[in-house]
């Protein structure tokens, strides 16, 4: 084998054992556990979650308490005007003063029920549910994109390293054919030209080591901020055709029904619907009932106490409310018509990125076998002009140019391999099942029902449960 087709090997890690090097689904694997990315939408449906027991809150009771105690200083005065009836002229002016000190307190204590709030807690419940589910679907999308970026920068890295090799070795090929070059000119066979061609070629080829070098670097920095940790030995990356239909058709199909987007998208219509039954009930009538219990001490008076309860029914119709509820009810039904029209929309743009998609696999496999064919091709050429060289049949620039030839035709093979891989994942992502479960990357899956399920019914408190798994 040659040592191009070897470094090639060498860089895809064909050659290291399994239990030596990363897979590509245990880079998967960390990017799902640790990235920032996940673990911040995760949160914000958390988040979600919690707009529903808010919604259920209209129709709990309600209980409040309340105290007043303060200082009064009292003074009354009285004045008094006595007469006789016998003695018209007869008058006595009395005047009495009385001061003091009190403290006035009272205690109230309030419930609330209500009974009837025109559907309005019903309907606000419906819609938060509706709000979350549509935060999972967009949960999933995160997911989706934090995995295809964990495959496209593990599948760089490989073609980076992959490449670098290839350069490096290309160097080594013209380092040797410049030393041959400049023996056949001290035997006479060749010119100042024919060195001056390969001096140049070898200048060119450092030159693509460096670069080469650069971009293995800049696919090492995206792979650490993707999957956290920078890459050791990678294993090759293998393709997901087995999780993939055989038409285009299929996968078209699936997507309608699985995609985020479109499943997203629905739910904020369904949303939108309910939001207008949450406005329209502010016009209809609330009545709850109401209990009190109070006592009052010195309040209108020294050495007073007042001690008492009432339990009552609260009564509110609305009769007009300056057109503010009719302008957000007209408001929520444009909303609801743009989030159908939404619908179409993200069923437009799935599809569009399915023929994508589909389009660039397809492409991918058949420039793997146009690579593969050019390669062996290219390595007969080479060896052609060699034999012919010897024989003064051949220059140095038609060695250097079929040398040329076959790295460019080994480089077009690693990037071939690297989107034929990456075109698998961007299809299953395109269909909306690139997630941990079809990928089969362990039994971590995060479950956004558990944390639903442990607020949904929560009637107070402030402690946050724990992430659910």
């Amino acid at each position: 084998m040659k040592n191009a087709q070897r470094a090639l090997l060498l860089a895809f890690g064909l050659a290291a054992s399994p239990a030596q090097a990363e897979t590509l689904n245990g880079a998967l694997l960390r990017a799902y556990n640790n990235s920032p990315v996940i673990n911040s939408s995760r949160a914000g449906v958390r988040a979600l979650d919690e707009k529903v027991p808010q919604a259920l809150s209209g129709m709990r009771p309600r209980a409040s308490a309340g105290a007043f105690l303060g200082a009064q200083q009292n003074r009354n005065v009285q004045r008094q005007v006595d007469t006789d009836l016998n003695d018209p002229a007869y008058r006595a002016d009395t005047k009495s003063v009385q001061s003091g000190t009190s403290a006035p307190r009272s205690a109230n204590f309030t419930v609330e029920q209500p009974v009837f709030d025109g559907f309005k807690t019903q309907n606000a419940t419906r819609m938060a549910e509706t709000n979350v589910f549509a935060g999972r679907e967009r949960l999933r999308l995160t997911e989706q994109r934090v995995l295809f970026n964990a495959a496209s920068a593990y599948m760089n890295v490989l073609r980076d390293t992959a490449a670098l090799k290839l350069q490096e070795n290309n160097v080594a090929v013209l380092t040797e054919q410049l030393r041959q070059t400049r023996e056949r000119y001290n035997y006479g066979q060749i010119t100042l030209t024919d060195i001056a061609q390969a001096e140049a070629r070898l200048a060119a080829g450092q030159s693509l080591v460096g670069q080469a070098r650069a971009a293995l670097e800049a696919s090492v920095g995206v792979y650490r901020q993707t999957i956290g940790v920078d890459p050791k030995k990678l294993a090759p990356g293998a393709a997901v055709d087995r999780l993939l239909p055989k038409t285009r058709e299929e996968v078209e199909r699936i997507a309608e029904s699985e995609h985020p987007v479109i499943l997203a998208a629905l739910h904020d219509a369904d949303a939108a619907d309910l939001d207008i039954k949450v406005l329209e009930s502010d016009f209809m009538p609330r009545f709850s009932i109401v209990g009190n219990v109070f006592t009052q001490t010195d309040i209108s008076g020294i050495y007073n106490r007042n001690i008492g309860a009432y339990v009552g029914g609260r009564l509110n119709v609305p009769l007009y409310e300056g057109g503010m509820t009719s302008s957000q009810v007209r408001e929520a039904k444009e909303v609801a018509g743009q989030r159908k029209l939404d619908v179409d929309v993200a069923r437009a743009d799935v599809i569009a990125l399915v023929r994508a998609n589909w389009g660039a696999l397809q492409a991918a496999k058949t420039q793997m076998a146009a690579a593969q064919t050019q390669i062996a091709a290219a390595e007969r050429a080479l060896y052609g002009v060699r034999e012919e060289a010897k024989a003064g049949q051949r220059t140095t620039l038609d060695i250097l140019n079929a040398q040329q030839e076959l790295l460019n035709a080994r480089i077009g093979l690693i990037y071939a391999q690297r989107e034929r891989v990456v075109a698998s994942y961007a299809v299953l992502a395109a269909m909306g099942r690139l997630s941990g479960e079809t990928l089969r990357l362990g039994e971590t899956e995060y479950d956004p029902a558990i944390h639903f399920d442990q607020v949904k019914d929560l009637w107070g408190g402030t402690t946050t449960p724990g992430a659910g798994r």
